[in-house]
């Protein structure tokens, strides 16, 4: 079995504690970190690797960065999502690990999206959703075991959100981004979460105002996403709420998935 968890640590340095006794307790196989807001160079990686991970870093300072962690040896096959190379923000970090082709991605926010005309937020969202598709459909004609995990910045439908009324209009629930992500779905992907549970409240991220977590008025935005291969080895997919209450938290908590194999 090889778990792999995704979280959106929001600031590794702001809580790095946090994340180091997750992993130190939940123990996964891979970890996929997202908006850890700092350069490589500045990633603390040593801490991590007592605890017997491979590190490996697309950062950029202050904003954005991606992360994946291995208990197996890992190699980086790119860290820049392909089709733009004028695209700079470190969202995109894919490496082989063992039989499975894992890519970490902190998808575009997009807001705000505009009123009767795209900003070029929202626009560069659904244009990264565009390449992202075309990433994927080149991994699936290669015949890749291909895990996709990460803050997608999506709420799928009407059940992934407390109260869908709030969400009208933003660019997280926009019908343009609630269709690129089913243009993804539909070249074959599985979503791993969907695919064992049809819940509702079953939310990863809670904003820090308004008492979102206390009431819980959540949202679902972190997803794993499964090629044929990998969906036809799917064992479990769970949410755990845990480090959302804990102090200085992060607004996302981690989600986990289990697949056969090795």
């Amino acid at each position: 079995m090889v778990t792999i968890a995704t979280w959106n640590v929001n600031s590794i340095k702001a809580r790095f504690q946090t994340v180091h006794d997750w992993l130190a307790r939940a123990a996964p196989d891979i970890a996929l970190l997202q908006e850890v807001k700092c350069e490589a160079a500045a990633f603390p990686a040593e801490p991590l690797e007592d605890l017997g991970y491979n590190v490996v870093v697309a950062g950029q300072k202050a904003y954005n960065g991606v992360a994946i962690l291995s208990k197996r040896p890992l190699a980086v096959v790119t860290d820049v999502l392909p089709g733009d190379p004028e695209d700079s923000h470190a969202r995109y970090l894919e490496a082989d690990i063992g039989t499975l082709r894992v890519a970490c991605l902190y998808l575009p926010n997009g807001n705000p999206p505009g009123n009767g005309q795209w900003s070029d937020k929202f626009r560069y969202k659904l244009t990264w959703m565009d390449r992202l598709r075309q990433r994927a459909a080149d991994l699936l004609a290669e015949d890749h075991t291909v895990i996709w995990g990460g803050d997608f910045n999506v709420i799928p439908e009407p059940e992934d959100c407390h109260d869908p009324a709030v969400w009208e209009g933003d660019a997280l629930y926009r019908p343009e981004t609630r269709r690129a992500f089913r243009s993804l779905l539909n070249l074959g992907l599985t979503e791993a979460y969907r695919a064992l549970h049809h819940d509702r409240g079953a939310y990863t991220f809670w904003d820090y105002q308004g008492g979102a977590w206390q009431m819980d008025r959540g949202i679902r935005i972190d997803h794993f996403l499964l090629s044929p291969q990998a969906a036809d080895r799917l064992v479990e997919c769970r949410i755990d709420r845990a480090p959302r209450g804990e102090p200085k938290a992060s607004d996302h908590t981690p989600v986990l998935v289990t697949i056969e194999g090795d």
